[in-house]
């Protein structure tokens, strides 16, 4: 896909100050776009968006709730943006179990906001409404969700993007219909990707910042579930999937876009968490882990697999990094800006290059 249909565009970006949403910012800006965000202040420190500065990047910020229907309102008003990217959200499991109504009222109320402020715009816009992987009915099988399977969640966190997902689709069809195009002009998805991983994100109980923080202190990694199976990917990769989706919403708008989308690692290539965490130790050079699983922690899912055949049928998109690839791009970011004290966004541009050029 060719992502000029992003120069000079006004691009809406909620969540921008998290991990993903920083390399996202990061990419738009690299396409020439014209990038508001809109997000809580950083949810770590450090930040990928302080190390990386990306508001210097930015034509302008909101630092506020997404439930803020008020602030988010004014925010579109005023900035009257061509696409909008919505990914600020309450994105971690266990923390759902420790602030479920919370993560109910961003995850579900805070998509409502949005789409309220799209809707009160009344202008044609490309709208991609990012969930995850989890929203899924899980039935711990093998073979990977459709976009056509149903909604469902055993964790508030995944229970809340399965309802988001019910909101998105209900606000499609009572507002934005897709038979209706010409009329309000405004191109409604979802999409829903794997476990990321990447430089810049130092969430709790993510693997990859129990990893680094346990490899750079000299102790063991220790690991939950080294069993589960999980559609791994490097940030790259899920954000090119809604970049190539946003795109095509900009070049060529039809009613086809406006449904739901899956962006995950290739067909049986997922692996355990135990993997992952040899792997990642074997590029990082020295290291070991320890099973720290128990009957008595908080559910999470053991089978987790995505069906990626409509992205590649409809947009031509498919994944262009292994295992292998991903985890040495992700353990190289952190010893050169961790360990090295390199410039994050150097580092970041880096990645981002050797992806562009492998398009």
């Amino acid at each position: 896909m060719n992502f000029s249909a992003f120069k000079n565009k006004r691009v809406f970006l909620t969540g921008h100050t998290g991990f993903k949403g920083s390399w996202l910012a990061l990419w738009l800006h690299r396409l020439g776009a014209d990038v508001y965000g809109y997000s809580l202040p950083p949810p770590t420190q450090p930040s990928n968006y302080a190390l990386s500065n990306v508001q210097a990047l930015l034509s302008g910020e909101a630092l506020g709730d997404i439930r803020d229907r008020a602030l988010m309102a004014k925010a579109f008003s005023d900035f009257k943006p061509d696409a909008v990217f919505h990914l600020a959200a309450q994105p971690l499991v266990r923390e759902s179990y420790n602030t479920p109504f919370a993560t109910f009222e961003t995850n579900v109320l805070g998509t409502a906001s949005v789409l309220d402020a799209v809707r009160e715009l009344k202008k044609p816009c490309a709208v991609v409404c990012i969930t995850t992987d989890k929203c899924y009915e899980n039935r711990e099988q093998v073979w990977g969700y459709r976009e056509c399977d149903p909604m469902g969640g055993y964790d508030p966190y995944s229970a809340s993007k399965g309802a988001a997902e019910i909101l998105i689709a209900s606000y499609r069809r009572s507002f934005f219909h897709p038979d209706r195009l010409a009329e309000h002009g405004v191109q409604l998805a979802s999409a829903r990707a794997g476990n990321v991983i990447g430089g810049g994100d130092w969430a709790r109980d993510r693997i990859v910042t129990d990893m680094v923080a346990a490899l750079v202190e000299g102790r063991p990694v220790p690991v939950r579930n080294p069993h589960a199976i999980r559609p791994w990917q490097h940030v790259l990769e899920p954000l090119s999937g809604y970049l190539t989706l946003v795109a095509a919403m900009l070049e060529k708008p039809d009613a086809k876009w406006a449904s739901a989308w899956n962006f995950g690692p290739v067909s049986g290539t997922e692996i355990p968490v135990g993997k992952l965490v040899s792997t990642f130790i074997k590029a990082w050079g020295a290291g070991t882990w320890v099973d720290q699983g128990s009957p008595g922690q908080p559910h999470e899912a053991s089978i987790l697999r995505l069906s990626i055949e409509k992205a590649g049928w409809e947009l031509g998109w498919q994944p262009r990094w292994t295992c292998e690839e991903m985890v040495r791009r992700t353990a190289h970011w952190y010893q050169q800006v961790l360990c090295k004290g390199a410039d994050a966004r150097a580092a970041c541009e880096d990645d981002l290059k050797v992806y562009g050029d492998e398009m």
